[in-house]
């Protein structure tokens, strides 16, 4: 896919008694903003501080994300979390797909209350996907992985291709990440598509074994982009009272 317009990064200011809690959201590999605006729209409707970056490498080409590495996509993450860390007093981490993993790895580097993530990756299904860092010079994409939505009528954003060099550096940041959930001790919800062909339940089973604090949602309805398919209201309303039964027990 390709943009008239770049997607957009999204930010709340936050109103009311929850202006002072901030929720730090990031959306998938190849995907964009538009996957977790309703999200967002949701949360800063009930008051929280709220951003959304759109991060290196997507909304542009999928050219553009086969040069940028890894470290570039969480340092992008990392320096909205500074951001918003700056102007209120707790910040959630939460993401969708490669988006929660980079939630995840946020968590056990910095004191974030919780870790709200849909269908997060940490390891990958297809077996050819560890020999990408050399496919790559022979095979610079395969078709997109995008808009694996159940519900009719829905676009993520993302693009048209998948490139296979920047595959290789989610498997670098699946390891690194994986190699860090020790040291995660914030609470964390997870939601789980019944049906996501993207993210094989092995990474859900990484999760399991190494967060100490995890609740699992079960989404009987959706495909892998839950936050757009018919699951959404549920992944909104069960992450809302997580943020607040959170927030009550953490001192300002």
């Amino acid at each position: 896919m390709t943009f008239s317009a770049p997607p957009a990064p999204f930010s709340s200011p936050g109103s009311g008694p929850n202006a002072s809690t901030g929720v730090l959201l990031s959306h998938g590999f190849t995907g964009s903003t538009m996957s977790l605006l309703g999200w967002a729209r949701y949360l800063a409707d009930a008051g929280y501080a709220v951003s959304l970056p759109l991060l290196p490498g997507h909304g542009t080409t999928w050219q553009d994300l086969a040069r940028t590495p890894w470290e570039h996509w969480y340092r992008g993450y990392e320096d909205a979390y500074t951001e918003l860390a700056g102007r209120t007093e707790r910040v959630f981490a939460a993401g969708l797909s490669m988006g929660g993993t980079l939630a995840l790895r946020l968590a056990a580097k910095q004191p974030v209350a919780g870790v709200a993530v849909v269908n997060p990756g940490l390891t990958v299904a297809d077996p050819r996907a560890r020999y990408a860092h050399l496919l790559k010079y022979v095979l610079p994409s395969v078709p997109a992985i995008g808009n694996n939505i159940k519900l009719q009528g829905q676009d993520e954003g993302a693009y048209s291709r998948t490139p296979v060099g920047a595959v290789a550096e989610v498997l670098k940041l699946f390891k690194d990440t994986t190699d860090l959930l020790p040291l995660l001790s914030a609470p964390v919800i997870a939601f789980r598509s019944a049906v996501d062909p993207v993210v094989p339940e092995s990474s859900m089973d990484v999760l399991r074994r190494l967060c100490r604090e995890l609740e699992v949602v079960p989404l009987p309805n959706s495909y892998h982009v839950a936050t757009m398919d018919h699951d959404a209201p549920l992944i909104f309303a069960r992450s809302h009272e997580f943020i607040q039964r959170l927030s009550a027990g953490t001192p300002a």
